[in-house]
């Protein structure tokens, strides 16, 4: 789901994996020994520099990774030399992890490269980090994939391998029909339901990304900044959250006026570990964003990254926002709540009304 100036993030998901759900393989080979798996990678690869980040011949490109993704990180390298494309890889694994705030040597490369693909490990300790690298990444007009926690199956398989033209089309369309909303009442099957003034604010996608912004790749969603106190309600999350994974048990979060004011599940613990992440600064726990799944290949594994780009999806988060049209949220975190089918009627500032999507599907 856009730059949190300095500290920003999101969609971005800024994202989302635990070290267990990697399916990295570690033994891919690079150009002169590849084999079927490494040359499908290249393939997700390539479809996502081409189509996405829109990479031309005779640009140049950085790739920001570290040793548990290198293998995906050589996958983009010899995706851009097939496009043409001048390569620089700069590894995250020289430093002691977890990161905290930019390495000075990686901040001085930004300016010499028009693209920069982020592949590397994702872990909750670092955001405060991916959203400043993001921050300073879009400075010198650069197009950023940030792909934080991705994994090989996403490479080879569904969500890289779509055909993102196709995805183009049906976002302009919602971000066409979410013009002048003055607010939305979403329902699920799990138990949502809420209320989100949007006041007009416009709809992003991550299927283009222009000059000076940044998306995920996985590519696949349209999102937009609610009005920050103006949320009410409840979200019952049945699918996973950013940094978490999946749910063990579905979650109930109560909204009142924008904020987070209680969090339960069955498993109390859980609940403990979210509250916590929610409390990590003043904003943390303020909605930041609503989000919906384009992507049909997208899967939901527990990594938020690919999760939050499945059809029939949408995911509301909590904290920074500052990327995003009319976004105030200035936490230094964000972290995505997903929940399935849901049913999103629009209220129009003439005083219309529409339903956009029923049950997971656009209807609009």
């Amino acid at each position: 789901m856009h730059v949190n100036a300095l500290l920003f993030m999101a969609r971005c998901n800024i994202l989302y994996i635990r070290s267990d759900l990697s399916t990295d393989m570690k033994g891919a080979k690079p150009a002169g020994g590849m084999d079927a798996q490494f040359d499908e990678m290249v393939e997700g690869a390539k479809n996502a520099l081409s189509t996405v980040l829109s990479l031309k011949k005779g640009e140049d490109m950085l790739i920001v990774l570290d040793d548990s993704k290198r293998d995906i990180g050589m996958a983009f390298e010899q995706g851009a030399k097939v496009l043409g494309a001048n390569t620089k890889i700069y590894s995250l694994s020289k430093h002691v992890r977890p990161i905290l705030d930019v390495p000075t040597d990686l901040s001085d490369m930004f300016k010499d490269y028009t693209v920069i693909v982020n592949t590397f490990q994702s872990d909750s300790r670092e955001t405060p980090f991916r959203v400043k690298l993001l921050y300073e990444e879009i400075q010198f007009k650069a197009r950023v994939g940030h792909a934080p926690g991705i994994t090989t199956s996403m490479m080879r398989e569904g969500p890289m391998k779509v055909d993102y033209s196709k995805i183009v089309k049906q976002a302009d369309h919602l971000m066409s029909v979410f013009k002048n909303v003055e607010k939305v009442h979403i329902t699920a099957p799990a138990g949502t339901d809420i209320t989100l003034e949007l006041n007009s604010r416009l709809w992003q996608t991550d299927v283009k990304i222009k000059e000076g912004d940044f998306g995920n790749l996985p590519a696949g969603e349209v999102w937009c900044a609610p009005v920050e106190n103006g949320a009410n309600g409840v979200l019952v999350i049945d699918g996973s959250i950013g940094d978490l994974g999946g749910v063990p048990s579905p979650l109930t979060m109560k909204i009142r006026a924008g904020k987070l004011v209680s969090v339960d599940c069955a498993d109390k613990a859980f609940a403990r570990q979210v509250q916590e992440l929610s409390d990590v600064d003043d904003m943390a726990c303020i909605i930041g964003e609503l989000g919906i799944g384009l992507n049909p290949g997208a899967r939901i594994v527990g990594v938020m990254l690919e999760d939050e780009k499945a059809s029939e999806t949408s995911h509301i988060a909590f904290g920074n926002n500052l990327d995003m049209d009319g976004g105030k949220n200035d936490s230094k975190t964000h972290r995505d709540y997903l929940f399935y089918k849901p049913t999103i009627i629009a209220t129009y500032k003439d005083g219309s009304t529409r339903t956009i999507l029923k049950d997971g599907k656009v209807v609009a």
